[in-house]
């Protein structure tokens, strides 16, 4: 968006100067003028204070635009147009990615562009699937029922991939914590008792030996540690992002993982089904719908089923084909496919296999939860316990030697 410098009179016939926000002059001309205020002179600022920091392209929170779902939707069965709802959010929202793209998104609108179209315009802001189902809840007139459906769409996946998050994340960080707690015991505790085994000349077992010789590695190379750590980190950041094969086996890794494994799967088949039954609730044709989940499921290997999928119905073949040839959907989710084609209720069926799923994913998740903190605390202990037991060894030898 450009800043622009204005010199104006208001209605009552003071003189008014300063700067607006819009996509171009003549939306800043108009929304002067909706402002109540006569522009004389309009001209783009060249001032380095008004031009945009662009770090990246901040996206919104998912909590944010699901307040301002439901709060649009409010708006809309109101009776308020649809500008004047995007000029009220824009006022009062908090976020501001989400504050700057509505100012927009209203000098759009204001210049005859659809509301869908304009949000296209803004891909870190509203997701492709909100803004295709905008267009169909245009054509239908049924613009408050699809931001109702798009806000509980969007607070069901969030709420899910928290859920889901939290459970990963503990063993992850309980397991970096093991590894700096032993690198500790090795670089600091161990060669303190070295000194004390050459003095009282006692035989090491084996054990002690090699946890000895690991703590004397680490303290001349825990430089290079260092370096293969940051390096391994950056180059797999590296190869995820620019990379689609290595991107591809990272995930499929995650799903073929024990315990893991399942429980990204059925998040990804949750998040799958139910944006494809809001889309086709909406009356988004089906072959778009599935090249709007191909981009949003957010699995790559899941998007190949679904390209998959696209491409078997544009030859005339069934939509549950390609997915009861993949490993990645049950028979299940198959089974409910067929049925709903068969009796044109595919939107209904594939609306209550996402919810069966995400009642799945809750209960695997919570007991995991409970069985997860019991084997990493005993994962910590065993380490721990390794090391010590290694350096007390020679000292109960040599007592019982005495």
């Amino acid at each position: 968006m450009t800043v622009y410098k204005y010199i104006g009179r208001t209605n009552q016939g003071a003189q008014k100067k300063g700067i607006v926000d819009a996509a171009n002059k003549q939306a800043a001309i108009a929304k002067l003028r909706a402002q109540g205020i006569n522009p004389r002179e309009v001209n783009e600022s060249t001032s380095i204070l008004h031009k945009d920091l662009n770090l990246g392209g901040a996206k919104v929170k998912n909590q944010d635009f699901v307040i301002y779902c439901r709060q649009f939707a409010t708006l809309i069965r109101a009776g308020v147009s649809i500008v004047e709802s995007t000029r009220i959010l824009a006022d009062q929202s908090k976020s501001k990615p989400l504050k700057k793209a509505l100012e927009e998104v209203e000098d759009d609108i204001r210049t005859g562009v659809s509301f869908s179209a304009a949000t296209l315009k803004h891909p870190k802001v509203f997701p492709l699937l909100f803004s295709n189902m905008m267009r169909s809840g245009e054509a239908t007139g049924n613009i408050d029922d699809t931001l109702e459906r798009l806000a509980n769409t969007f607070e069901k996946q969030y709420n899910l991939k928290k859920k889901v998050q939290s459970t990963m994340t503990y063993p992850a960080v309980l397991f970096v914590l093991t590894i700096v707690v032993a690198i500790f015991m090795m670089v600091f505790i161990v060669p303190s008792f070295v000194e004390s085994f050459e003095e009282m000349g006692a035989e090491l077992p084996w054990m002690t030996i090699a946890i000895i010789a690991i703590s004397g590695w680490l303290q001349k190379f825990w430089w290079l540690v260092i370096l293969i750590v940051v390096g391994a980190v950056i180059g797999f950041q590296m190869l995820y992002k620019r990379n689609e094969q290595f991107n591809y086996a990272v995930h499929y890794g995650l799903l073929r993982m024990p315990i893991f494994g399942p429980i990204l799967q059925k998040t990804a088949i949750s998040r799958m089904m139910g944006t494809l039954s809001s889309l086709f609730s909406s009356a988004v044709p089906i072959l778009q719908s599935l090249t709007i989940v191909e981009q949003v499921v957010g699995n790559p290997v899941m998007s190949k089923v679904v390209l998959e999928a696209r491409d078997s119905l544009e030859r005339g073949n069934t939509l549950s084909e390609p997915l009861e040839k993949s490993w990645l959907f049950p028979p299940l989710v198959t089974s409910m496919t067929r049925i709903g084609e068969s009796t044109g209720s595919l939107d209904y069926m594939l609306e209550k296999v996402a919810e069966f799923y995400d009642q799945e994913v809750e209960r695997s998740v919570d007991t995991l939860k409970s069985l997860i903190e019991p084997l990493m605390i005993l994962f910590l202990a065993g380490i721990v316990g390794i090391i010590v037991a290694a350096i007390f060894m020679p000292m109960f030898s040599l007592y019982e030697q005495m």
